[in-house]
Order: structure tokens, then sequence, then C-alpha cells
């Protein structure tokens, strides 16, 4: 089950979000967008959105930093054990709050906006769902373990099979003892990744980065101003 679990579920879900997005964006480039609900409810958007996104941003960040930078690359700069783990429990507990007062905001806005809430399809509920799950393995993950709990060093076995999995050099014994929640948070984890493409976290690949060098937009009035009409035009 081992092999199963931590070689097979990784490559089936890699596999998926791949094929998913090459297939979504050559069959529903319409539909490659946010389906954003601004105008149905803008109150709670305008706060919960850039608390779930700036949260998202620092937890994704600190991953890319726990999983694919060897443990010996931040030791070789300086970086001690109880260093790492001391800003990683910090900034990790922070971005998990930010994350989690976000996405409640955005589920409160579903749930009691009737407008909001009919526009939503199944597919976000399940998305909801699983990021509801990821989040709470993390934080349960980050807060239980790594910060009430004696500490976890994930550096040691979990960051190594991921970058054997990115490597195509899996080791699933390096999975075998890793606790149980984890375990949970990583499969839950490439759950996510598989409904990727078909769900509206698409969009993140769409970022207006050139809005940075295009010219500004220019709004005009439908109607002219008074005392602007052309003389003899009434």
């Amino acid at each position: 089950m081992n092999v199963v679990w931590w070689v097979v579920v990784p490559y089936i879900a890699l596999t998926v979000f791949v094929v998913g997005h090459v297939w979504r964006w050559r069959t529903d480039q319409f539909g490659w967008t946010t389906r954003t609900s601004q105008v149905l409810e803008s109150r709670l958007l305008r706060l919960g959105s850039p608390l779930f996104h700036l949260g998202a941003f620092a937890a994704i960040g600190g991953h890319v930093l726990g999983l694919l930078v060897p443990k010996a690359w931040t030791e070789a700069v300086g970086v001690d054990e109880h260093l790492y783990h001391l800003v990683s429990v910090s900034a990790g507990t922070v971005a998990g709050v930010m994350v989690v007062a976000g996405l409640g905001l955005l589920l409160a806005r579903r749930l009691t906006r009737p407008r909001v809430r009919r526009a939503t399809t199944r597919t976000d509920k399940l998305l909801f769902a699983v990021l509801a799950v990821v989040i709470a393995l993390g934080m349960s993950a980050t807060i239980g373990a790594n910060l009430l709990g004696g500490g976890y060093d994930y550096r040691a076995d979990i960051a190594v099979w991921f970058r054997g999995v990115l490597t195509f050099r899996p080791d699933p014994a390096l999975m075998a003892d890793v606790p149980l929640v984890f375990q949970l948070h990583a499969l839950s984890a490439w759950l996510l990744a598989a409904i990727w493409p078909f769900t509206r976290l698409v969009h993140v690949w769409s970022a207006p980065i050139a809005y940075l060098w295009r010219p500004y937009v220019v709004y005009r009035r439908r109607t002219p101003r008074a005392g602007t009409e052309r003389a003899g035009v009434r």
C-alpha cells in the first residue's frame, strides 16, 4: 500500500493535472476564469478574498521552501534546524490563520447570500470542500504537531520523498513512519491537484501580468457632459 499511496496516487494526480489543463484549454477557453460574483455581493468579498489569497501565497511559498529546498542548503547558509523551525511555524501559523479567515468569509458569503448561493456550481462546492480539508489538515500539522507538540522535521522524509516524485525517483519507504496528519495532508493535496484543472483554480495561470506594461485604459462617459455638445446639436 505504500507504493499505491506514495507512488501511484501522486503520478495519477500529476497526470490528471497536466492532461486536464490541456483539455480544459482546448475545450473551454471562455470558461477559463474565476467566474467572479463580485456584482452579486462585494462587502464580504472585499475582505475575504485578499485574506485568502495573501495567506495562500504565503503558505505556498513556505511549502516551496520546505519541500524543494534541501535541508543541507539552508544549513549551509547558517539557518540551523531551530531557527528554521521557529520561522516556519511562526510564518505558517500566520499564513494559515489568514487562509482560514479568508475561506471562512468566502464560504459564509456563499451560504448567506442567496444570489451568490444560486451562482455556486457543484464544482465550486467540491472545490471548497477539498480546500477546507487541505487547510484543516495543514493547520493541524502546523499547530498541533509543530507548535503545540514536540515538532516534526518533515524535511528529513516528506521533502525528500516529494522531490523524488518530481524527479521520477520516489521512495515510498520514506513516508511509512510519517505522522498520520502529515500523510493525510499530502494525500488531500494530491486530490486538490487532480481536480484543479476542472475548477475555477485555473485562473491562477492567467494572472494579468501584461497589466504591468500595457497602456492604461481610458474610460469615457456614455453621454457627453453639459457644455460639450457641438453647436447645432440638441
